[in-house]
This record gives C-alpha cells, structure tokens and sequence, in this order.
C-alpha cells in the first residue's frame, strides 16, 4: 500500500484523540438461518453488548417464519442480555389486526422499541394497503412505543423524487417516530445534504447514520446497487486488487469506516448506527479505536 504501517497508525490514533469516545452506538443483527450462523450471531451480540449500545435492532422478512425469528431472537437478547431489543416490524404481507396482536405481544413482553418500516413489496405485489406512516400511526394508537423509521440520503429506490422521499420521512415523523436511521452511505457528503434538508423541511428528530463497515467490497457493492447507494471512485479504487487480500481489505475498510465517522463527528453527530451483518469483529475493532470501550 502507499502509506506505511506507521503512519496508518498514527492517523488512527488521531482520530481517536480528536472524538475521545464521545459517540453513541447502536447495531444491527439479523435472524439466523442455520446453526452455524445461530452461533456466530450470539458471539457476536454478547462481543458486542460490553459497549453498551443504546440499543440492538433485528431485522425481519415479510413471511411468518421470518417473522417469529426475529421475535424470539429479540426476546432473548432482552432476557440474556438486558440491552434495549429494537425488532424491525413491517406492513407488508401482515393484516392490521395481525399488526395489532404482534405490537401487543411485544409490549406485553416488555419490548418497547421497533423500528417501523413498509418493508420490501414482493414481485408482482402491487401497491401496499399500509405504509411506514400507517404502520406507525397503528403502533402509537396501541402504545407509546420508541419508535424508529428509515431514512434515505440517496433518495429510496422507488420514490418519485427526492422531495417525495423527504416528505415521507416528514409523515413517518408526525405520526410520531423518534428518529430516523439512514440506509447506508459512503458518501459523507450525501448524510449531511440530506439532513440539512431535513432541518428545511422541519424534520426535527436526529437523523441517525447507518455505517456499514465494508470487509468485502463486492458484497458492498451488490449491496449498493440494490439500495441507490453511490459508490465514489477513489473507494473502489481503495479496493482494487485485493479480492485475495482479506488482511488488507480490513484495513482499508476499516480506515474508511473511521474516515467516515471522524468527519460526521466533527459536524456534530454523536449517535452512529452500525450494520453488522452479524459479525462482531469489525464492528468491535472500529468501535475500540473510536473510543467506545467495554464499560
């Protein structure tokens, strides 16, 4: 590489003086489909639950089986590990009433975060009878649920235009959400456009950034063609040869994560979002050398 060990080293540990541990955090899991990942995802959240996120989150598919995973799993992280269990709960392929009996469950059972969202449309699905505004507008009507909705710096894929997707967030918002968490970006500049905009708009919850820490960048990228998410030049060029240099793909990935968080940091965002995609050993590292420490 271009720089030396050394000097790679000395630029982390500037960024760790500069945010001396003065963020927040939170993760993002989802339901394992084997016993394999069953393992890895537990390893992973028991790593991860000594920095005392602010909360967990787990994601969840339009089908039951999916569903009733991602409901057993968040009831055991609140039983095995006392951290606050955000499910993610969608309106597709679920019935109001069937909404209704799942938030009811949940708050009978002490879960009081959710993260609303309209959830993916199946192909040939049609227009849904609810969306994310709905969904939140059901949840507040049964309890004062925390809720948490998406948000979208790069504009969602199906939205009409980027005023359209704003103005949806804005309904999410007075339906009573609590905050936005954003899709993932790479594009520092993309987050904060967006969240000025927000404050235009009269959005005034925090604008939380998703950070996906990126070990495989051709997993990255699929991920961000499906999502609307930029790629920028120079990062592709970071990854360029190194499809059999795993080592150095962490570190690239990793500096770039920290890259990102340091300049979101220094314009005065302190709560951070991380997608796991179950694996504890990135997102730990970058969370250790940004200050957040077993506590």
């Amino acid at each position: 590489m271009a720089y030396s060990h050394a000097s790679h080293l000395e630029s982390l540990n500037q960024n760790i003086a500069e945010l001396d541990g003065n963020i927040n955090v939170s993760f993002e899991f989802f339901p394992p489909s084997s016993e394999k990942m069953e393992e890895t995802l537990w390893n992973s959240i028991h790593r991860l639950k000594t920095l005392k996120p602010k909360f967990v989150s787990v994601t969840y598919g339009a089908n039951s089986g999916e569903r009733d995973r991602t409901h057993s799993i968040i009831k055991e992280i609140k039983e095995q590990t006392g951290l606050i269990a955000a499910p993610h709960l969608t309106c597709i392929d679920a019935s109001r009433s069937e909404l209704i009996d799942i938030a009811n469950d949940y708050w009978a059972n002490g879960i009081k975060d959710i993260v609303a969202l309209r959830g993916d449309i199946p192909p040939g699905g049609g227009a849904p009878e609810m969306y994310a505004s709905d969904l939140v507008e059901l949840l507040k009507s049964q309890h004062d649920f925390d809720i948490s909705v998406a948000a979208f710096p790069e504009v969602h894929p199906e939205a009409k235009s980027a005023q359209a997707d704003l103005l949806n967030l804005k309904r999410k918002v007075d339906a009573g959400a609590s905050r936005a968490i954003t899709q993932f970006f790479f594009d520092v500049e993309s987050y904060l456009r967006f969240r000025d905009r927000c404050v235009s708009a009269g959005i005034d919850v925090e604008i939380i950034p998703g950070i996906l820490p990126v070990s495989n960048f051709k997993q990255a990228s699929r991920f961000a063609k499906m999502n609307n998410v930029k790629i920028p030049g120079w990062m592709a060029q970071q990854f360029e040869g190194l499809d059999d240099d795993p080592v150095t793909r962490q570190m690239v990935g990793a500096s770039h994560a920290i890259d990102m968080t340091r300049i979101l940091s220094r314009e005065g965002v302190k709560d951070f979002h991380f997608y796991t995609l179950n694996r504890a050993e990135h997102t730990y590292a970058l969370c250790h050398t940004l200050g957040v420490r077993p506590k």
